[in-house]
């Protein structure tokens, strides 16, 4: 591929996800990405298959960079569990900050994607939430922490990673490692481990 069609299928992309962040999957044509790069609508197809493609391509490229990031996060921790914990957290609220649009159309168009697409997200989805269940649990078996159930915990804290995308601005009231902080000492107290933090 040349750097043109390179930087071009970026832009695609780029359009994409500010039009269904705007827009809405739905609502947003492919005529409509087209102007937005400024090509012809039938160049698009040089680029991509159709419009699943792109929503499918953000919403893969979320998870593989969200789960790069926690894993990485994990590596360069030489501590204890609650330590790895704590990092996946912080990695967690931060790339949901970092990346808000993506990971906002990632919890928001799941219902648009077809099947095999759809089983493709949330596969990628469960390796991620197995990965931070097995972190509640370990810091449970560390600290003796009472987990009422690790796998809604799991989703707890999914989910204020997704409410962050949906309200937090830089250059805002509060800073993203204020954020970020306050969200690991709540992550730490729902656990029990609230002195932890």
């Amino acid at each position: 591929m040349t750097r043109g069609g390179a930087r071009t299928n970026v832009a695609i992309r780029e359009a994409a996800a500010s039009l269904f962040y705007e827009h809405g999957y739905e609502a947003t044509s492919l005529r409509t990405v087209a102007s937005e790069v400024g090509i012809q609508v039938g160049s698009l197809y040089n680029h991509i298959s159709g419009k699943e493609e792109l929503l499918t391509d953000i919403m893969v490229s979320v998870m593989d960079e969200l789960l790069e990031a926690v894993n990485n996060a994990l590596v360069s921790v030489d501590g204890s569990a609650l330590d790895r914990f704590k990092a996946a957290v912080d990695c967690h609220i931060r790339y949901h900050a970092e990346h808000a649009r993506e990971t906002f159309i990632g919890n928001t168009e799941l219902r648009a994607l077809s099947n095999g697409d759809l089983e493709l997200v949330l596969a990628k989805r469960a390796e991620y939430e197995r990965l931070l269940q097995k972190l509640i649990k370990d810091v449970a078996k560390e600290t003796g922490a009472d987990i009422l159930d690790a796998k809604l915990q799991t989703y707890s804290i999914l989910a204020q990673g997704a409410h962050v995308s949906s309200w937090y601005k830089p250059g805002g009231p509060k800073s993203l490692d204020k954020v970020v902080n306050t969200y690991i000492k709540m992550a730490l107290r729902q656990l029990g481990v609230e002195n932890a933090g």
